[in-house]
């Protein structure tokens, strides 16, 4: 079955690649007119009476910043907490010819034991050039964890306390339009890991004996394809987008031990009124296939359910809940304006995830669903507010994120 899924997933881009470009992403930009676009930035104008004396059109901007600090559930457990999230995008060469750059921090604390000081970035050169690529944490957990697969109820689960450092960089450069391909470095540490119950451990729950110990390093290589026809990775417009990552850690290189691990990732977003493009009515679709070849991958680096690249995956499924050596994941979503000059807005969205480990991939699917609200908070970048509402069997959150899920 793993070899067929492979075989089908390798079809994928040659069949994404094989489209007219020009069809997917119309004008190669993203729409300049946004006359008749509300954002929370013109409410706020109105609101304090500021009156700019001059008006300037939005086309020659280039950077637009949205911040966003609220109270929420962090994921995997932990309880509320206060979270920031500022969102800088901004173009770095002609915006006929660039894509939208973005850098997202979000630092959050739960005003106790945990928090995390994530650092995300995508940098466009000058007519997509190049594409470099940034992924920096520091977190300080506990999270639960259920063990490997998905035999465990909601109530087996113990919760792991660890330290994580994590440092990502990727540069790719463009092959021919749309398509790129680059090397990049890799580097996890999870420390000072730990059951919270004192009559067990870590290796004594999972019944995995690699990263489970008081400490794992990995660090190694990574190789990355690319096809991008997304302007605009904030809200992406109809286009389509595929990634794969392959990930090599040899211990020469400090890891712990010798292990590998491959990530494809194929979106598409479909325009239902192409004729009016800075109206969101789009249908968006995304699944993934995360595995690690070998036995030997430490268990925090086992593919998790919301441990995908942007921790974005498995809405209204708790991070972390399902985890195995193979996970393939899929969702569709809704996107809908709800005013005219799209101020507001809603989702509607499904997902499914499989997991191996104590079953076979493909033997056992768990689903959720959920519905959004969507407030524009800036029109310039198209940055969106969400709010969504998702659950699944003995689990619901409300998950607050800039941007769109995918």
């Amino acid at each position: 079955m793993l070899k067929r899924l492979l075989f089908i997933l390798c079809l994928f881009p040659a069949s994404l690649f094989a489209q007219d470009a020009s069809g997917v992403l119309p004008q190669k930009t993203a729409p300049k007119d946004t006359a008749d676009q509300v954002d929370l930035i013109d409410i706020g104008k109105k609101v304090f009476h500021i009156h700019p004396s001059t008006v300037k059109q939005e086309e020659g901007k280039k950077l637009y910043f949205s911040i966003l600090p609220t109270s929420s559930n962090v994921p995997g457990g932990g309880g509320k907490a206060l979270v920031t999230s500022t969102t800088a995008g901004f173009y770095l060469g002609p915006r006929k010819t660039t894509y939208l750059s973005s850098v997202n921090f979000a630092p959050y604390w739960n005003l106790g034991s945990r928090f995390g000081l994530p650092l995300r970035s995508n940098i466009w050169l000058a007519d997509n050039k190049w594409l470099i690529q940034g992924d920096m944490r520091f977190l300080v957990y506990p999270q639960y964890t259920w063990g490997l697969g998905s035999t465990n109820n909601n109530d087996q689960k113990v919760l792991l306390d660890y330290n994580y450092i994590r440092f990502y960089q990727a540069a790719l450069k463009q092959i021919k339009p749309y398509l790129f391909a680059g090397i990049g470095y890799d580097l996890d540490y999870y420390f000072n890991i730990k059951a919270d119950d004192p009559a067990t451990t870590t290796q004594q729950f999972t019944g995995y004996k690699y990263g489970t110990s008081n400490s794992s390093f990995s660090s190694g290589l990574s190789f990355n394809l690319l096809y991008d026809t997304r302007n605009n990775s904030l809200n992406p417009l109809p286009g389509a987008y595929a990634n794969i990552v392959y990930r090599v850690n040899p211990t020469f290189m400090g890891s712990n031990e010798n292990w590998h691990s491959i990530y494809i990732d194929f979106r598409k977003y479909l325009s239902m009124n192409p004729t009016r493009p800075t109206q969101q009515n789009t249908l968006a679709f995304w699944s993934y296939f995360w595995s690690v070849l070998g036995s030997h991958a430490p268990y925090l680096n086992l593919p998790s359910i919301g441990w995908d690249p942007y921790n974005r995956s498995g809405e209204g499924i708790e991070q972390n809940r399902y985890r195995g050596r193979s996970l393939f994941y899929l969702e569709s979503e809704y996107r809908r304006d709800i005013t005219r000059n799209g101020l507001l807005g809603f989702v509607v969205f499904a997902n499914a995830t499989t997991v191996s480990g104590s079953d076979n991939l493909f033997t056992s699917w768990h689903p959720a669903a959920g519905t959004g609200l969507r407030v524009k908070f800036n029109k310039g970048s198209n940055t969106n507010i969400g709010m969504d509402y998702g659950f699944s069997k003995g689990y619901s959150a409300i998950i607050f994120n800039i941007g769109e899920s995918f």
